[in-house]
């Protein structure tokens, strides 16, 4: 087994676990007896500490990649142990902390290894990403029914011990992973740094390739040139939609869907599946037509999905016309409200079109997803990949922190609008893609594309 295969399949089996952990999350700290605003700090606390451990995880995955995938992802083993341990608040809130940090150093040194070995093979470059995202978004799948089994019979507390248990397995196969950093001599380096093109001027580069520079240092370096700048803020755009995806789109999904809360559940499942399409169709469309232009063409998608949410609220059922695919029977009519039967349940005109926007967001961040990763792997300079990339993950991450609350204010400022929060979140998408546009340069020639 190849080093690509083996980490794509140690992270395949991780996410079982993490599909696993997901519906137990708000239920946990309903069992320990929290409040909602304190489950809202223990659901955030992950994100935090990937934020605030981005930069010095990055600079470490730099040193060596395996070493971080490593002690981050026993760092994980230990913090889902402990979350299943904790008995209140504070414990419970460390536990989730050390989630993130070992998030931080092990996904950093992914992050990294998967540019060496994706430059192997650069034509291929957004496929091999898609084929990540898809194997990550199946065992995702995989193991959310399977948590919620597990939850039902032993707790929610169970499924903490099964991503332990996941991570635990990881890390024994990360063990055979080769470390894929190519140490050089310094004379060979500084030959290298300036005959190639680089993120940065030569100087800069030649400074920020020591191991003893700063990962801020990097950071500050990377956002002088436009093209990170505009990877930042896409990335941040794209946060935006995740935010609503959490913090929305079950909300209006319960209200909306036949089965409240069961449907939003199938919603969402649907959304993970609709991943294992849209991952490939943008590995493949990077692969063809270059990163910018998918990650460009998936941002559109991405808005126009997320602005059509409150529009498909605001139509209304018209129970006379009707479309019963259990029959394949169809009624014709110029008139917009449908409803669909299928296995047995009636879904009215604003659940199909509410449904099928949602989707249609689902669909394009799948495919932007392969598109970006690549484009900001094209830009990373030699020696800084893995610090470079968690800029880029460092913006979306602090986005996410501070969406959800944006999103609620607007949720409650325009409470006579529904899903219009999802409809800022869009504008953010659609803002974020066009500063991809304007701002990043594709390097990438037909001639590299053959090669």
């Amino acid at each position: 087994m190849g080093p690509f295969t083996l980490l794509i399949a140690s992270q395949f089996l991780l996410f079982i676990g993490v599909g696993a952990v997901i519906p137990s999350i708000p239920l946990y700290g309903k069992e320990i007896g929290l409040s909602g605003a304190a489950n809202g700090i223990v659901i955030s606390a992950p994100a935090v500490a990937l934020f605030l451990m981005a930069n010095w995880s990055g600079r470490r995955a730099d040193i060596a990649r395996k070493p971080a995938m490593m002690i981050g992802m026993a760092v994980i083993a230990i913090s889902d142990a402990g979350t299943a341990l904790a008995v209140g608040l504070p414990s419970l809130i460390i536990a989730r902390l050390g989630l993130g940090t070992g998030r931080a150093l092990s996904e950093a040194g992914e992050r990294g290894m998967l540019v060496d070995l994706t430059n192997q093979i650069p034509s291929m470059r957004g496929r091999a990403l898609a084929f990540q995202q898809a194997a990550i978004g199946l065992g995702i799948a995989i193991g959310a029914p399977a948590g919620g089994i597990i939850v039902e019979r032993y707790g929610p507390r169970a499924a903490f011990y099964c991503v332990s248990v996941a991570a635990t397995i990881a890390l024994v196969l990360y063990a055979f992973l080769p470390e894929t950093i190519v140490r050089r001599d310094d004379n060979k380096s500084k030959e290298e740094n300036t005959s190639t093109t680089a993120t940065v001027s030569t100087t800069t580069t030649e400074e920020i390739l020591n191991e003893n520079t700063s990962g801020l240092k990097v950071w500050i370096e990377l956002l002088k040139e436009k093209q990170w700048r505009g990877l930042t803020l896409c990335q941040s755009g794209a946060s935006m939609g995740y935010a609503a995806k959490i913090a929305s789109i079950p909300i209006l999904a319960t209200d909306t869907l036949p089965g409240g809360a069961a449907g939003a559940g199938f919603l969402l499942s649907a959304c993970g599946l609709s991943g294992l399409i849209g991952a490939p169709i943008g590995g493949a469309l990077t692969d063809k037509i270059g990163a910018k232009g998918t990650a460009i063409l998936s941002g559109i998608v991405c808005s126009i999905g997320l602005v059509l949410i409150p529009v498909a609220l605001t139509t209304t059922a018209d129970a006379a016309q009707t479309i019963n695919l259990s029959t394949a029977a169809a009624a014709t009519t110029n008139s917009v409200p449908v409803e669909l039967v299928i296995g047995g349940v009636l879904l009215q005109s604003k659940a199909l079109y509410f449904s099928s926007a949602v989707l249609l967001w689902s669909f394009g961040v799948s495919a932007q997803g392969p598109a970006l990763t690549a484009l900001a792997q094209e830009k990373c300079s030699v020696g800084v990949e893995a610090t470079s990339l968690s800029l880029v993950k460092a913006s979306g991450d602090g986005t996410y922190i501070v969406a959800p609350f944006l999103l609620g204010l607007v949720t409650d400022a325009l409470t006579e609008l529904p899903g219009i929060e999802c409809a800022m979140a869009g504008s953010a998408t659609f803002l974020g893609t066009m500063a991809l546009a304007i701002l990043v340069q594709d390097t990438t020639t037909s001639s590299e594309a053959k090669n």
